[in-house]
This record gives structure tokens, sequence and C-alpha cells, in this order.
């Protein structure tokens, strides 16, 4: 076995310097100890990131009998829940994949176009037109409405009302900057324990559930279109429905990974719009190769989570390194991103290197890949598209709302603009 060098400060040390400045302290670690390195994180074992694409490809198509995903991401179970699919491995990953991939089909997740635009040009008509505001707090708003009925097919006022109070006070609680350090430090199955965290949790529970059985006893289940009627006429392979515990957890990973991380990634894209006026007009100009373009530059150097993990089942030999079981080997989004051999001019925001060269299967990897690539990548992508059109049309101007580009910042596991993306619209 040979792990691959790393620092030899103490756990607690490593796991402070991965919460507080995760990009420069993964720069610095690759600086000094090369494409590969260990690292010891608080209640997480050990980690070994990776960041040369021969080695991302070696993770991403190994057998995931032997490489647990769901295992690894035991730090979402409080919050997720054990039926999660992303809590799952082999067998009841893939059984409950199949499950929650006809919605995301093609001419399925286009049917939403619509939906997503009357909500962005509702959200858009609202800005304060030349003042400077945050656009990570309107973009959850926003993403929030979308996923909530696209995924409940909740329409009334009260009802949007009741689930949107529920989610954004378990998500303030949660993605508290504090929170984190609790919960690396103390450990899944300790926060899950505590008052605070089980009223928020349970409150949100309680309408989800509630939802859950309205819609078991509505007269047009077969007609409707959302997710969660579509969830409740699944059937997995013996002919057995979901049962109301699976469809809250997936219910609840669709929420959250499809409002957050829509939403930070959109706040990036602005921010980043906003410092590069040649970019801003020429998305301003239509061309739809070139939204496509910056959606993939914004999610190249703003990644929304900085790793994927997998858990080794059996010693394995990645990127030349003979790994022990027990390992959690982690394709490092962010320094694959960063790489020059692949990226010229790294750090620079240029979404015209997309039009030059397509997006590599193992050196773009901001949705994971494999098996366990994203369910929702290709709805998260239509929506930033559909977003960023409505914005280019209505406003003309878009500026910075501060004079230096915002640092990377943590809200809980995602990377969030420091300022949460100050810009000014007219």
């Amino acid at each position: 076995m040979s792990l691959p060098p790393g620092p030899r400060m103490p756990r607690a040390v490593q796991t402070l310097g991965w919460m507080s400045r995760p990009g420069p302290f993964m720069e610095r670690l690759r600086d000094g100890y090369g494409d590969a390195f260990t690292l010891r994180i608080q209640n997480e074992g050990t980690w070994v990131l990776v960041s040369d694409p021969a080695a991302v490809k070696q993770v991403f198509t190994g057998d995931p009998k032997l490489l647990h995903a769901g295992e690894a991401n035991v730090i979402l179970r409080p919050m997720l829940g054990p039926s999660s699919v992303l809590l799952l491995d082999e067998r009841e990953h893939m059984a409950q994949r199949k499950l929650l991939l006809p919605p995301f089909h093609g001419e399925r997740m286009k049917a939403y176009g619509e939906l997503m635009t009357e909500v962005a040009e509702r959200e858009v008509a609202s800005w304060p037109a030349g003042e400077v505001m945050a656009t990570r707090p309107n973009m959850q708003r926003l993403t929030l409405e979308i996923v909530m009925r696209a995924i409940f097919g909740v329409s009334d006022t009260a009802g949007l009302e009741r689930l949107r109070g529920a989610l954004t006070a378990m998500l303030d609680w949660t993605m508290d900057p504090s929170r984190l350090a609790l919960l690396i430090f103390a450990g899944p199955n300790r926060i899950g324990k505590l008052p605070a965290y089980r009223r928020v949790m349970g409150e949100l529970d309680a309408v989800i559930y509630g939802e859950i059985a309205r819609r078991r006893g509505a007269a047009d289940l077969d007609a409707r279109a959302d997710i969660l009627s579509m969830l409740l006429g699944a059937r997995h392979d013996d002919g057995a429905p979901m049962t109301d515990r699976e469809l809250r957890d997936e219910l609840m990973t669709l929420l959250v990974a499809g409002h957050e991380t829509t939403a930070t990634a959109l706040s990036w894209a602005l921010e980043r719009l906003a410092r590069h006026p040649g970019a801003w007009e020429r998305l301003r100009g239509g061309d739809e190769d070139y939204v496509d373009a910056v959606i993939k530059e914004t999610l190249r150097l703003r990644p929304v989570l900085p790793i994927v993990l997998r858990k080794l089942k059996a010693p394995m030999e990645i990127g030349g390194h003979e790994l022990p079981a027990g390992v959690s080997v982690a394709p490092c989004i962010f320094l694959v991103h960063r790489r020059a051999d692949v990226y010229p001019e790294p750090h620079a925001f240029r979404p015209e290197r997309f039009l030059e060269q397509p997006a590599g299967t193992y050196t773009w990897i901001p949705f994971g890949g494999g098996v366990r690539r994203c369910l929702g990548a290709s709805f998260a992508l239509f929506e930033m598209a559909t977003v960023l059109r409505v914005v280019a049309r209505r406003c003309a101007r878009l500026e910075p709302g501060g004079p230096v580009p915002e640092r990377i910042a943590r809200r809980s596991i995602t990377l969030v603009p420091e300022h949460d993306g100050r810009v000014l619209v007219a």
C-alpha cells in the first residue's frame, strides 16, 4: 500500500484548512505534493484527492461494487435520509436511479421550459434598476420556486409558502458556516440528534409527508406531469411502489440538490459576467452556443462542489498508488478544472475555450461522472440557460457590485461568492 504524500499537520488543522479556505488550501497541497495527495478530515477518515484526468477516469469507470459513493456521502444522511439515491450503493443505487430517471429525460425536461421562463421573467422584473444587489438570495428564490413547482406541482400560493418557509428554515440552519464545523467535528449521527436540527427538519418533513399523502389521494394522478406524481406511479422490479420514506428522501434530495446548487451557479455566472463586459455583450447577442459556453466556463472556474467521493471496499491501484480498502478517493473537481495543460490560462474567465474545444468527459466534471453522474445535470444546465437568456434580454447593463472579484467562500459543502454575487443591473 502506498498512500500519496500529504500534509503532516494534525487532523483538526487539516480540517480547518479544508473548511475555511478550500480553494487556496487545495492549490497549495497540489503545488506541494502533485496530482495526488492524502488529506485527513475529522470524522471522514482518510481522503486521497486526485486531479490527473487519467486517475479521474479510473475512478469514474471503476467497479461500483468496489467504489462506494453512497457510503462516502454519509455526511448528507441527516438531511437527505438513508433512502436517498446519493446514499445508496450497488444494486440498491441502480434500482433507485432507474426510478428517478424518467422525469429527467430530454423531452420531459424541456416541458419545464415554460415554467422556468415564467418564473425567471417575474423574478428579473422585480430587480431594482441601477442598484447593487446580492444575486444569490434572488437566484435561490427563483430556483426554489421552479423546483417546488416542477417536483410537487404545487401552484397555489399557500402551498408554495408552506414549502418555501419550511425548506428555507432548514437550509438556513444547516448551511450556516458554523454548522459545517459542528457537522464535521460532531459527525452526522450526533448532529441529527440536536433539538434545533430535529425541529427544523421535523417541520419540513411534515410538509413533505403532507404533500405525499394529498397526492396519493388525487383523482387526477395519472394526468399530472410533476415529478412527485410520476414517482408515485413508479414501480420497483418486484412491482412494489415507492414507500413514503423513499419518496420523502428522494424528494428532499431533488429539492436540495436542484435548488441550492443551481442558484449558486447562477450567482457565480452573473458575478463573472459583470466583470467581463465583452462576455456579457456577446451573451446578449443571443448566440445559443455562447450561452452554453458561459455556463460551462462558470462551472469550470467556480464549481459549486469541490470534490466527489468514493470509498474503496478493496485495495485498488489509482493514479499509480496502491490504495488500501477504507480510504476515500476524491476526484477533485476544483483542481481538475484548473489544470493549465487542459485549460490554458486556467484562472481566466474565457467562455470561448468551450467553443474552440468541447468539454472533456474526465476534464470537465462539475456533475461528477460514471454511473454516479448527477441525475439532474441536464435539468440544471437547461435551467441555467433559460434564466441567463431572460436576464440578458431584460437587462441592458450588468456591472460589478464591488472593486474586486469575490472570493470563494463556504456555505456548508458548497462554494459560493463571498458577498453573494453582488452586481448592478439596469
